[in-house]
């Protein structure tokens, strides 16, 4: 199967309370909608999709490929942007394409950055309390410290602080900034959140080298079980 360099790519982020969804062709985004409304993935994803498509005045049977931010991140907002991208592959016969977010994240922090290769990258999403899911990338998106779930304290990435400098970002480092800002090679990027702008290299390079998932059995990057609440009725314990 001969792939084309010049690949239409249809881009969903929904692992946080940040909606995206951008069209790239040949590895540049053309067109992009973000809400960064809590809870609005379910009524704006789908709408999002065809907007960016109509705004570049392509069809749906002129995209190559469906990538979508495969985690980890919010329980519910990844169902939906999985179960969305899933469903476009189907309908059109597609291949999907599954871009780890904290890479993604990476991406984008290494565009935004003067020198990159003079930093080390730790983009951080919230979980909850002082929990964050966060991964360490070198400039050239290489994995540094694998993605996990992190208490952080003011003793987190001292290893990796004494000899690097190091940026931090993503609602996860928000709340991080006072415990870690005593490090000296530690900075900070404010109100950076994911985009699926920044899945648009990673997604024509998967394209380009095959790196597809089988759409039926695909499941997001959650990294920790999704634990119910229990609802409260009254008159019971």
């Amino acid at each position: 199967m001969n792939i084309s360099v010049v690949a239409t790519i249809l881009n969903i982020e929904t692992s946080t309370r940040v909606c995206s969804v951008s069209l790239s062709v040949d590895g540049r985004t053309v067109s992009i909608k973000e809400s960064f409304v809590k809870n609005s993935h379910a009524e704006n994803v789908t709408v999002f999709s065809e907007n960016v498509l109509k705004e570049a005045g392509l069809e749906w049977n002129e995209l190559n490929a469906v990538a979508v931010s495969k985690g980890p991140g919010s329980y519910t907002g990844l169902r939906i942007g999985v179960s969305t991208a899933k469903g476009f592959c189907y309908a059109l016969d597609k291949p999907l394409i599954a871009i780890s977010t904290l890479q993604a994240m990476a991406a984008g922090m290494v565009d935004q950055t003067e020198s990159p290769d003079d930093y080390l990258f730790c983009p951080m999403i919230d979980a909850r309390r002082m929990e964050v899911y966060a991964a360490v990338f070198d400039a050239d998106l290489n994995v540094i410290k694998k993605t996990e779930a992190v208490i952080v304290d003011e003793n987190s990435f001292a290893d990796l602080l004494h000899s690097n400098k190091m940026i931090f970002g993503g609602d996860g480092a928000e709340k991080c900034k006072a415990v870690l800002n005593h490090q000296k090679n530690a900075a900070f990027y404010d109100d950076f959140f994911p985009s699926s702008a920044y899945m648009t290299q990673l997604a024509e390079q998967k394209y380009i080298r095959q790196e597809f998932e089988d759409v039926a059995y695909f499941e997001p990057f959650y990294l920790k079980d999704f634990v119910a609440g229990i609802p409260r009725v009254k008159g019971l314990k």
